[in-house]
């Protein structure tokens, strides 16, 4: 199965490890993430005033990059969280309101017209819903029988209710993935409690705080890694526990992965297309069984 695939500025740099593990764990699967050509940055954020059509433009863009590269399949699997949220959001507004849509498109003259009819999936959604999480245990060759993870959602794949992609409250999609890898998971209070996103430029210590609540708070549910889906989150939680370590003598630092990462260990993927070396916390010797 072939699917088109909108990476993100962030999956490019920083976060190249996510991207990496996940197009080798869905070859696993039989899947095959295909590039979407010429895409753009999303936007970062979603703008929130009904009025600021031109924060609007660039997510439309991308989507306008898949009706002209679809081929009749019209949709696109998203791995950031950030991005996922901003392409939904942007999706269901153009379904919305006309006049906002109208005047959009006239604004992109070059572009065909769109009318919001793409669908837009997280890949959680898509392991879920198309691939089923029964067959994503068939394949797996390594039981990682002493991970206790922890599932942290933050913020923007459960809010707003039009985008989000589980129960807001009490989520559980990440958790059931890592039922079906055959590996024990953590439930705990703050796997839904924003990580302090963007304040890490200019509030450091918040972050900190959040941070050090965040990761003390899993680990005395029993936690030994934290998995997350959001490049920023993954960030703060991260490379932050450098600086809670220098605030909080009695920290202990425990390592934050994406998903895929842990997915493709489970599957006994080749280390170098999980890039563990970009892991700030080395989980190396936690997922060490069978390397």
């Amino acid at each position: 199965m072939k699917v088109l695939y909108y990476p993100g500025c962030t999956l490019k740099t920083s976060a190249k490890n996510f991207e990496d593990s996940a197009v080798a764990s869905l070859k696993v699967l039989g899947v095959d993430l295909v590039e979407l050509e010429r895409w753009n940055c999303c936007g970062t954020v979603y703008s929130l005033a009904s009025d600021d059509l031109m924060h609007k433009v660039a997510p439309i863009r991308n989507l306008i990059r898949v009706k002209e590269q679809s081929n009749g399949d019209d949709r696109v699997v998203t791995l950031c969280s950030m991005c996922y949220n901003t392409l939904k959001q942007a999706n269901e507004f153009f379904k919305e309101d006309e006049e906002s849509r109208d005047k959009i498109n006239n604004f992109m003259d070059r572009e065909i017209d769109y009318n919001g009819d793409v669908e837009v999936l997280h890949l959680l959604t898509l392991l879920k819903e198309e691939i089923g999480f029964d067959n994503i245990g068939k394949k797996v060759k390594n039981k990682l029988s002493n991970l206790k993870v922890a599932s942290y959602y933050g913020c923007l794949l459960l809010r707003p209710q039009n985008s989000a992609i589980d129960n807001a409250e009490n989520p559980t999609i990440l958790e059931d993935l890592f039922t079906s890898l055959g590996i024990d998971t953590v439930d705990f209070p703050y796997k839904n409690e924003c990580c302090g996103s963007y304040n890490t430029v200019n509030a450091v210590d918040l972050v900190v705080e959040r941070t050090y609540k965040i990761i003390n708070s899993a680990r005395s549910f029993g936690a030994n890694i934290i998995a997350t889906s959001c490049p920023l989150c993954q960030f703060n939680l991260d490379r932050r526990q450098k600086d809670v370590k220098d605030k909080y003598y009695d920290f202990e630092e425990m390592p934050v992965v994406y998903f895929t990462q842990i997915m493709g260990r489970a599957f006994n993927v080749k280390r170098k297309s999980l890039g563990f070396d970009l892991n700030y916390i080395d989980p190396v010797p936690l997922l060490q069984e069978n390397f």
